[in-house]
């Protein structure tokens, strides 16, 4: 089975956005993918380099215009999506969700990010409220997916217990990227932690991991922006590396995967089996000094 990752630059115009996605995916499917993913917020520029509440019109309601022309490509092309929007939940309350969209268009549920970063150009907070979906996987015609969304890739917790509900393919919608200023010194080690922690997800469940990154150079009024270093990627149930995107290219990345691959991996590294779930019940503290 193919799935596809869609890589690629955002415009001012949420319509071209949504278009250029639309675009992409229509592609993906007739090179035979059968479950698409989009990058984080694709829909706008990434807005959270700045606090400015005129952003929070960007938003939009679930179900809302942009699932619904999701759910009519993917019943019209008989294929899985999942599309990750800016939410308006309701006046003044606002998530980072992932709406996933089975292949006969209906809209089987939504994952709204449960860790949200603070950094410098990484303002989120002053957006999104924490998840209250809990972690998730759904059973879909092409296997049992779930989604977890940027910030989250950095958790093995949130890996974990997606992969417990039965998860084949871990999903990640993305928006990272270099602070220009900082790339030269510490670039490469930041996008090799950000490979490793997520083929590590794939290592310790036994399943796929796909990542889903943007690219270009997006800056903010009288800012040096970020530099979103793409290189979206699928990992297989060792870790391996199936397929890998351009740091600075629009692709669209495909990647086979078997999923009968996940019981037999997980039969020979045994990982779930062997937990010693009577003995994580600190897992729950914030510190153990």
């Amino acid at each position: 089975m193919k799935v596809a990752l869609l890589q690629h630059a955002c415009a001012a115009d949420p319509a071209a956005n949504l278009k250029k996605a639309l675009e992409l995916a229509e592609r993906a499917a007739r090179r035979g993918a059968r479950i698409i993913c989009t990058q984080e917020l694709f829909g706008s520029r990434y807005f959270c380099q700045s606090e400015d509440h005129a952003n929070f019109r960007l938003a939009e309601p679930i179900p809302g215009p942009t699932t619904a022309a999701f759910q009519e490509f993917a019943r019209r092309r008989g294929v899985v999506v999942i599309v990750s929007l800016f939410e308006k939940r309701a006046s003044g309350l606002y998530h980072n969700t992932a709406a996933v969209i089975d292949a006969d268009g209906a809209l089987l549920g939504i994952y709204r990010k449960m860790h949200i970063p603070d950094d410098p150009l990484y303002y989120e907070k002053f957006y999104f409220t924490p998840g209250d979906t809990g972690f998730r996987a759904w059973r879909t015609k092409f296997g049992k997916i779930g989604v977890l969304i940027c910030w989250d890739q950095w958790y093995p917790e949130a890996a974990r217990l997606t992969a417990l509900q039965g998860a084949d393919i871990l999903f990640y919608p993305t928006a990272i990227g270099w602070h220009p200023r900082e790339k030269r010194r510490h670039g490469a080690a930041q996008h090799g932690a950000w490979e490793t922690i997520q083929r590590s997800h794939a290592i310790a469940n036994g399943c796929y991991v796909a990542a889903c990154n943007r690219v270009g150079r997006e800056r903010p009024a009288g800012g040096s922006g970020i530099e979103f270093w793409g290189q979206s990627f699928v990992a297989g149930t060792s870790g391996e590396l199936l397929a890998k995107a351009s740091a600075a290219r629009e692709e669209i990345l495909i990647a086979s995967v078997d999923l009968a691959e996940v019981d037999s991996t997980r039969t020979h590294w045994p990982f779930l089996r062997d937990r010693r779930i009577d003995a994580y019940g600190d897992i729950t503290k914030r510190f153990i000094g």
